[in-house]
C-alpha cells in the first residue's frame, strides 16, 4: 500500500498528491510514468511522474478528474493509501547535451512538461518555458515553471490572465526574436502538439512530444496506446512516451483516442451517482 503524504487541489479539476514509494522514486527520471489503482476494484491508469524526492521516498503526480478512476483516486486523503502504485515505466527523456530547449505544455499536460524543464534547468541548459491554458482559473504550476525557467511566457485563449492566444504564438514569438533553440519539447492536448509540431517543421526545429494514449498494462502487451510514427507501430509504454513529434501521425491518435470518450462519460457519471448516494447514505 502506497500512503498519501499530502493533498492539494491546484484548480477545481486538478488535484496534486505526494505518495510514499521510495522504490519508485529511487530510480524515477522525467518522462517516466507510474500505472495506480486507487482501490481494489479501480481501474488501471496511468500518470506521468510529475517530480520525486529520493530522499523522502516520494513520488508526485498531478491528475485531472474526468473519469471514473481519477474520481476515486480523488476521493483518498491524507493518510489513506493507493492501492497498487507501480513504476517507473516508460522511457526516460533524452536531454543530454541539450543547452537551450523551449518546453511548451499545454493545460495539465504542464505537469508532464515541469520535471523535463526541472531537470534541464538542474543540468545547466537554458529553458524557455510556456504554458497555455483555456483561462485563468484553469492555471497551474505557475512559480514552478517560473522558478525553473530563464524565460516564462503563460497565456490564455481568452486572455484572462498572462497574454491572450496560444502557445504557437508564443513559441514563433520566440522564435522570431533570434533564439535558436536545440530542441523543442510539448505536452499537452493532441491538437496542441501537432500544431506545435506543424510550427517547428516549419523553422526546422526539432521536436519531442510526450504521448499520452489509452493504457492498459504499461508492458506493451495489451496494444491499447499504439502510434504510427514515421509509418511504422510504436507502442507508447515502452517506445514512449516521448517521440520525434514531426513523425507522429497525429490524425490517427486523435481519432483513436475519441473512440473512447462515451465509455468515459458513461464511467464518470456512474461514479457521480455513486458517490451522491454514499453521500445522501
Amino acid at each position: 500500500m502506497f500512503e498519501i503524504v499530502a493533498k492539494e487541489p491546484l484548480n477545481a479539476t486538478v488535484t496534486k498528491m505526494v505518495v510514499k514509494a521510495p522504490l519508485i522514486a529511487r530510480k524515477a527520471q522525467p518522462g517516466q510514468f507510474i500505472i495506480f489503482r486507487a482501490l481494489p476494484d479501480s481501474e488501471r491508469i496511468p500518470l506521468t511522474i510529475a517530480d520525486y524526492d529520493r530522499e523522502k521516498g516520494t513520488v508526485t503526480i498531478i491528475f485531472q478528474i474526468v473519469g471514473r478512476g481519477t474520481m476515486e483516486l480523488n476521493t483518498l486523503n491524507v493518510g489513506e493509501s493507493i492501492n497498487d502504485f507501480v513504476g517507473p515505466l516508460g522511457t526516460p527523456s533524452h536531454l543530454d547535451g541539450l543547452k537551450k530547449v523551449a518546453v511548451v505544455g499545454g493545460g495539465v499536460g504542464c505537469a508532464i512538461a515541469y520535471p523535463v524543464a526541472k531537470k534541464l534547468h538542474k543540468m545547466g541548459a537554458q529553458v524557455h518555458a510556456i504554458t497555455g491554458f483555456r483561462n485563468k482559473d484553469l492555471v497551474i504550476l505557475e512559480q514552478d515553471f517560473r522558478d525553473i525557467s530563464d524565460v516564462y511566457k503563460i497565456v490564455t485563449d481568452d486572455g484572462s490572465y498572462g497574454e491572450k492566444g496560444l502557445v504557437t504564438d508564443a513559441l514563433e514569438q520566440l522564435i522570431k526574436e533570434g533564439n535558436q533553440y536545440d530542441e523543442v519539447f510539448a505536452i499537452g492536448p493532441l491538437i496542441m502538439m501537432k500544431f506545435v509540431c506543424l510550427l517547428t517543421k516549419k523553422y526546422g526545429i526539432k521536436t519531442v512530444v510526450s504521448m499520452n494514449p489509452i493504457m492498459i498494462d504499461g508492458t506493451g502487451m495489451c496494444g491499447g496506446c499504439r502510434l504510427t510514427v514515421g509509418g511504422e507501430t510504436k507502442f507508447a509504454c515502452v517506445d514512449g512516451p516521448d517521440f520525434d513529434g514531426h513523425l507522429v501521425d497525429f490524425d490517427e491518435a486523435m481519432k483513436r483516442g475519441a473512440m473512447y470518450r462515451q465509455f468515459e462519460a458513461r464511467e464518470r457519471e456512474e461514479e457521480c451517482e455513486l458517490l451522491q448516494k454514499e453521500v445522501e447514505g
